[in-house]
């Protein structure tokens, strides 16, 4: 039996080019995966984070979970994007019903939307590194009608929506699943997706800065598109080699290689930020995921201007893999876009 109790959830990652979904199976030598599917979506479904076509989606999503054959209808989905705000504060300490009051009285000032248009929540991250006295608390805030509209997409899917995580979340719990040697280095988890960036600094499993930018590899397909003069479906094609001649596969390849500098100057922006403010701390470690990590110089990119080990996330790594019904090539092409999915699927039903 999953999980063996009825707390289970399929982690439902809903992107803006594709939906992903996951569900794993508890063998008792470890969790394993035991569903997996992914399913590309037409763009403008989704823009900025927001649902464009309600039906449309949740008809996609119910075909998806129809061909993955999955029953359960409860399920752990995330948000991201402008209208989810991440902030790292720091407090005086009190007690818990004390901060809980304090925090929502000066949220305000931390969050740019109107208090009552926000769900708010908040975790104690620990001491103060400035005073004894002093606590650090993450302060996330998420608009009231993005959760909204996320609820009534999955009540259309005929789903139960039983969590609502942030993407930045989600895939750091897949990260601390990961065999790596120490998460004691300081580590960069970089998410490239279509529209949006996140970037989340973490020593100890604890996160120390975020970010999110607005760069995605929509930015490569409507580079491609307005040199070509194409649609951008057809510019995914030519990316893809799926058309064109050689004289255009070299301009592809120029504009992928201008793409990938600019995401790497971005980065290295947020690095070199965080490292001025840091007490002489270093970024050792550098985890690319999403659909970004597929473009060529981006990684080669960061290695020469960084000294951190850069590498692409496989959240397979910390699961038991059936090789026969997911093969290397099945591994290979969806380990950088399944990491939200999976750190969905490791929510519990009762999870804060």
């Amino acid at each position: 039996m999953i999980f063996g109790k009825k707390d289970h959830l399929v982690g439902l990652d809903i992107g803006s080019s594709f939906i992903k979904l996951a569900e794993l199976k508890d063998t008792g030598k470890g969790l394993s995966l035991h569903k997996f599917g992914m399913a590309r979506i037409k763009p403008g479904l989704i823009v900025e984070g927001r649902v464009v076509d309600m039906e449309t989606l949740a008809d996609k999503i119910k075909a998806l979970f129809k061909s993955q054959k999955i029953r359960e209808k409860n399920v752990a989905i995330s948000t991201g994007g402008h209208s989810v705000v991440i902030k790292t504060i720091n407090m005086a300490k009190r007690s818990e019903k004390e901060l809980h009051d304090a925090i929502h009285s000066e949220a305000e000032q931390y969050i740019p939307y109107d208090i009552d248009d926000v769900n708010i929540d908040y975790q104690i991250l620990g001491e103060s590194e400035f005073s004894p006295e002093q606590i650090n608390v993450l302060l996330v805030a998420v608009k009231k009608d993005l959760v909204a509209e996320y609820i009534e997409l999955i009540h259309m899917a005929g789903l139960n929506p039983r969590i609502i995580d942030v993407d930045t979340f989600a895939l750091q719990n897949t990260y601390e699943i990961l065999p790596y040697e120490s998460h004691e280095k300081v580590t960069l988890l970089v998410d490239i997706g279509a529209s949006k960036t996140s970037l989340n600094i973490l020593k100890a499993k604890a996160s120390l800065m975020m970010r999110d930018t607005v760069s995605g590899t929509n930015q490569f397909l409507e580079e491609v598109a307005n040199s070509f003069d194409i649609s951008m479906e057809e510019a995914e094609q030519a990316i893809n080699g799926e058309t064109g001649d050689l004289a255009n596969h070299e301009k592809i390849q120029e504009i992928g290689l201008k793409i990938a500098q600019l995401w790497c100057s971005e980065i290295c922006e947020v690095v070199n930020t965080y490292q001025s403010s840091s007490n002489d701390e270093v970024v050792e470690k550098i985890i690319l995921c999403g659909g970004g990590v597929f473009l060529d110089g981006l990684k080669d990119c960061l290695l020469s201007e960084l000294e951190a080990d850069v590498s692409v996330i496989n959240p397979f790594e910390a699961l038991i893999v059936n090789e026969n019904k997911f093969p290397d090539s099945f591994i290979t092409k969806a380990g950088p876009l399944a990491s939200i999915a999976i750190g969905l699927a490791l929510r519990r039903v009762d999870d804060k």
